[in-house]
């Protein structure tokens, strides 16, 4: 089994693998259109990748490009789902509204802007109508990011708006101090932090590329087209519109999640595994 982090697997291990006639499967967790191999090695992907027994994708986005980025359809590809980190039947209460009303947006993630796009939320909450509105946002996560970040919102001024959290362990409870997720993702697989907060019951305000297999756009949530400052602009302002539904669409993604992710993702891995494996 080899799992990595990037849209595939170092070239030379599937290679080994296939040369010494070793079964394998690989799973990926991440890709981005911003990685196409040049046409010689997308030709070597297609010869080790179709000799896989199994090609598991943690989104069906991911697959698509990557069958994009390579010139072939995956006949061996399969859909899994990563593990989360809150209880499936978790119901964290409704958070109150903050002082004179002020509504609670998390966003959960490293804090790393290329891929997790924390810069254009900031911009998008720059712009004159958010300062007349009630709102704090709060950030969940560490990185190597976090300093430049703190200066963006100082230079846009929001460092009275913006609260640093850190890391934090109880995902339950970031979703007992908040009302709703954003996600400006650059780059996604499929993010735990979307499933977390539907399971919690909380809406999400995501671009495509974070949410698109997630959420339903207007009922569970609102999505970006595109993690740009324009598209995002937008799906804020369309959740902002209905933010007395926010309650109620919540309970809605709740709903959802438990229709598109099972209680033990690795359990359903593991018995997938044996069956290759003959059932042992």
């Amino acid at each position: 089994m080899i799992s990595d982090g990037r849209p595939f697997p170092p070239l030379d291990l599937l290679e080994t693998c296939v040369s010494k006639r070793l079964p394998f499967v690989i799973m990926v967790h991440c890709n981005q259109y911003f990685w196409w191999p040049a046409d010689e090695l997308a030709e070597r992907y297609r010869a080790a990748l179709t000799a896989a027994l199994r090609c598991y994708f943690v989104s069906d986005a991911n697959r698509r490009i990557a069958e994009k980025q390579i010139g072939c359809e995956f006949q061996n590809a399969e859909l899994i789902r990563n593990p989360f980190n809150v209880d499936y039947d978790a119901s964290p209460p409704w958070p109150p509204l903050g002082r004179n009303g002020e509504l609670r947006f998390a966003c959960v993630g490293r804090l790393d802007p290329p891929g997790k796009g924390q810069d254009i939320l900031f911009e998008v909450l720059a712009r004159p109508e958010w300062a007349a509105r009630n709102w704090r946002l709060h950030l969940y996560g560490d990185g190597e990011n976090r300093n430049s970040l703190e200066r963006c919102a100082q230079r846009l001024g929001l460092a009275d708006r913006i609260v640093f959290e850190g890391h934090v362990s109880d995902i339950e409870k970031v979703w007992a101090l908040n009302h709703v997720l954003v996600m400006p993702s650059r780059i996604e697989g499929l993010p735990l932090a979307v499933v977390e907060a539907m399971l919690c019951g909380r809406a999400v305000v995501a671009t495509d590329v974070a949410g698109a297999e997630l959420v339903e756009d207007g009922v569970t949530g609102f999505l970006a087209e595109a993690p740009a400052l324009g598209c995002m602009a937008v799906a804020l302002e369309r959740f902002w519109a209905r933010r007395d539904e926010a309650k109620k669409i919540g309970a809605a993604a709740a709903r959802r999640i438990r229709q598109l992710v099972p209680p033990d993702p690795v359990r359903v891995f593991a018995d997938k595994l044996r069956e290759l494996l003959g059932g042992t």
